[in-house]
């Protein structure tokens, strides 16, 4: 079976923000979240090589601190930052970093993850002119609305035409 042309005019799916896009004190509240599973967790420290026992160890981890296994703080980072791809990042030219990460709170097998981000400030880029920089702070948090990690993050974004993101 082929597609069936469209008979009026098509608009692209949306591609994700541009330097252009964003604006000093907006906040994005992500769209979806992230379920973290036990296999996750063991798959992340498996390929880490994170070997304490509090991310895979039933048995260890319900005599310490939190009474069960807590998710890898890594994958915790990994995956908020995975949440805020679509709206912004989705048009970077590269990551340039990631500041004062936080952790406030356990991330335990099966939180579904949300995020949430806020422009703090907006440069083009004096190197590569086809490119600007946005610095954000991000909270991630769970099911519960509990924050459970906040990064500041740094991106390099394409300007809008600098590259075709078709």
């Amino acid at each position: 079976m082929s597609a069936t042309p469209a008979s009026g005019p098509v608009e692209r799916d949306w591609q994700g923000r541009f330097f252009e896009d964003f604006a000093v004190g907006t906040t994005y509240q992500h769209a979806g979240g992230r379920t973290v599973e036990g296999a996750d967790n063991i798959w992340f420290t498996l390929i880490t090589n994170n070997n304490n026992e509090l991310h895979f160890n039933s048995d260890y981890a319900a005599k310490g601190l939190y009474g069960r296994r807590l998710v890898n703080s890594c994958l915790t980072l990994a995956i908020v930052t995975g949440l805020t791809v679509p709206g912004i990042s989705r048009n970077a030219a590269a990551n340039l970093g990631w500041d004062e990460v936080r952790l406030p709170a356990p991330v335990f097998e099966g939180d579904t993850l949300y995020a949430r981000s806020t422009v703090q400030h907006l440069r083009p880029s004096r190197s590569r002119p086809e490119t600007g920089v946005v610095r954000l702070v991000t909270e991630g948090y769970n099911q519960d609305g509990t924050v459970v990690i906040t990064f500041r993050r740094a991106v390099l974004v394409y300007r809008r035409g600098a590259v075709d993101s078709g």
